[in-house]
């Protein structure tokens, strides 16, 4: 299918990006697939043209290997985007996601898989770091890297040839579409409160201690300890709670007890899933679920994620205070993007988002689609049921009148706790929870849960067969796809449970890239996809204006994606000079700032210290 366009560009740039900041070209090799006409340009010719060095139109593919990168250096050089892509990234991705690769899913990887001759890894290294470097090259710097450049897109014209006639093309340029959207996202970013960032990153070592005790005095979970002495039954030991500088606090170091983590739990009547060992699970993803379940968890949720993986130095922040990262388009198995959960300002702890803060005379919005899982399972599997439940607004109170649990008329004010429980089995069904584990979180019988899903069965039939039914394709045919194309590739030990879930999940990942496409297009500053949601920015005059423009694209987007069948979303905005905030973090973020505020201004010889 490649013969339908008149040219065919294979593209690299080389730039340099450190943490946060913008992209800067150093310089652009592309060559063109049929006559091998090749072109050269260092980062001075970049900059004198007004426009790429070859064509750009709906009659020329531009094709490069993860072209987000690419598209960075165009929007640095402020030239037009190409119309047709081709990302052999997101390609490769596809036709091997869910198989055991050896190499990797980068240049080197992909040319390995299909047995092509490639740049050693080391020498390819070396290459990017002095790109990385940055600042004056000198003409033999200038020729190496023009040079290594060169056998990059030399390599991806071999790569093309040998992928494409496994090419499903239409498909790959709607995901080609998308790398343009990201390369605008990352380049806008999401704007910070640097200064305040600044002042945690100086005080965290003696803000942890006290932060754990303000916690504690409600939950008293966390024991005292010493350096040396690690009890079995801690989750975290003292050094993951104060960094090993102990001396820094007014007090012992404090750690996580398990045996006091029951006994809270007994005390507060909330059932807690449990390893096949009969040991409480505490994993992230348990505290994650059941903090969704009982609000009081979350801040227990909250400082241990905080104590165990925030590392804030690593918050990538430009000098235009604003956060930016690759958002790593396509990694994920369910197609999803994967930015660094360290260096995106969403990746850690939520109560940290309430850096999240627009300039003066800015505002952003935060748009997320409405119990996103189950209007894409309602659409799809095509249950007019279920679909009259979404569009009902509320889709728990509708089961539970469906299943005939509670009156027609009934709303949640007047059946909260028969909503609540048929909220959780929803829930329950789209994690893939069997009946053990549902009962655990309603903390209930499990005949009350298998009550339950028996209800959602039989309310739900057509739903329910095309969820087995998507379970049974990949087990017979070894892969399953979304509505756009993207595959997993299954084995004979795959998960069922997993396999159910990937139909919603990933579909709702092809949601997010086709929305963010169209905003994006429409000039919409989006400054981050989450999951099932959007951070977008505008002036304070036009940000009404502005998220009603994205709220309906995102309803045509899934429209698009879902056969005409319209997603809710709803929108938070947010004027500086107030912050942004996600509810399960606030009370972890009064605190923090709280004790900030108290230990101000810091003691030199501490401040010294903790620098």
């Amino acid at each position: 299918m490649l013969e339908c366009f008149c040219r065919i560009w294979l593209v690299d740039f080389e730039f340099s990006a450190p943490p946060g900041e913008r992209p800067q070209p150093l310089c652009l090799v592309a060559r063109e697939f049929r006559s091998a006409q090749t072109i050269r340009l260092w980062a001075d010719e970049l900059r004198r043209r007004a426009s790429p060095p070859f064509e750009c139109d709906s009659e020329t593919l531009f094709v490069a290997y993860y072209a987000s990168a690419e598209f960075g250096c165009f929007l640095a050089l402020d030239w037009q985007m190409p119309t047709r892509v081709l990302d052999l990234f997101a390609e490769f991705r596809c036709l091997t996601n869910g198989k055991s690769l050896v190499c990797g899913n980068g240049l080197l990887g992909a040319l390995a898989y299909y047995g092509l001759d490639a740049i050693e890894a080391n020498e390819k290294e070396e290459m990017r770091q002095l790109a990385m470097r940055g600042g004056v090259y000198s003409e033999a710097e200038q020729i190496a890297l023009l040079d290594y450049c060169e056998t990059d897109v030399v390599a991806l014209d071999r790569l093309l040839r040998a992928m494409a006639p496994e090419l499903d093309l239409p498909r790959a340029l709607l995901r080609g579409r998308y790398m343009p959207a990201a390369a605008r996202i990352e380049w806008d970013g999401v704007p910070l409160d640097v200064d305040l960032l600044g002042e945690l990153r100086r005080n965290w070592r003696r803000l942890q201690g006290r932060l754990i005790r303000a916690v504690n005095e409600e939950y008293g979970v966390f024991v005292h300890s010493n350096l040396t002495t690690v009890d079995p039954s801690s989750h975290l030991d003292a050094t993951d709670l104060d960094g090993g500088n102990s001396e820094l606090d007014d007090s012992l170091p404090m750690k996580f007890s398990t045996a006091r983590w029951a006994e809270w739990l007994a005390r507060n009547d909330i059932p807690w899933p449990r390893l096949p060992s009969g040991l409480l699970a505490l994993d992230d993803d348990t505290f994650r679920v059941m903090a969704k379940q009982f609000p009081t968890v979350a801040p227990i949720h909250e400082l241990r994620h905080t104590l165990g993986q925030l590392r804030l130095n690593e918050l990538a922040a430009g000098n235009d205070d604003r956060n930016r990262t690759l958002l790593s388009a396509f990694r994920s198995r369910t197609g999803r993007n994967q930015p660094s959960n360290s260096r995106f300002i969403f990746g850690p702890a939520c109560w940290l988002r309430s850096l999240i803060q627009p300039k003066p005379s800015r505002a952003i919005a935060y748009i997320d689609w409405e119990q996103q899982e189950f209007g894409i399972a309602a659409a799809l599997s095509g249950d007019v049921a279920m679909q009259a439940a979404y569009l009902s607004g509320d889709p728990y109170l509708a089961f539970a009148k469906q299943a005939g649990a509670v009156p027609a008329d009934a709303t949640k004010d007047s059946h909260p706790d028969e909503r609540s429980q048929f909220k959780v089995c929803v829930l329950a069904v789209q994690y893939g929870m069997g009946e053990e584990s549902l009962a655990t979180a309603l903390g209930q019988p499990p005949v009350v849960a298998r009550q339950l899903l028996r209800l959602h069965r039989q309310t739900y039939p057509k739903y329910w067969a095309w969820s087995d039914g998507a379970v049974t394709h990949a087990m017979l045919l070894g892969y399953l796809d979304t509505v756009f194309g993207w595959r997993i590739h299954v084995g004979a030990d795959a998960n069922p449970r997993s396999l159910a879930n990937f139909p919603c999940q990933a579909n709702g990942s092809e949601l997010l890239r086709m929305a963010c496409c169209l905003m994006t297009e429409a000039g919409i500053s989006v400054c981050a996809p989450v999951h099932d949601a959007v951070l977008i920015e505008a002036a304070d005059d036009d940000i009404d204006q502005a998220v009603a423009d994205a709220q309906a694209l995102m309803r045509q987007a899934s429209e698009i994606v879902l056969g005409g069948f319209p997603l809710r979303t709803e929108a938070k905005i947010v004027h500086h000079p107030d912050r942004y905030s996600d509810e399960r973090g606030t009370r972890i973020w009064n605190l923090v700032t709280s004790i900030l505020a108290d230990i101000r201004p810091s003691d030199p010889v501490a401040d010294l210290v903790n620098r």
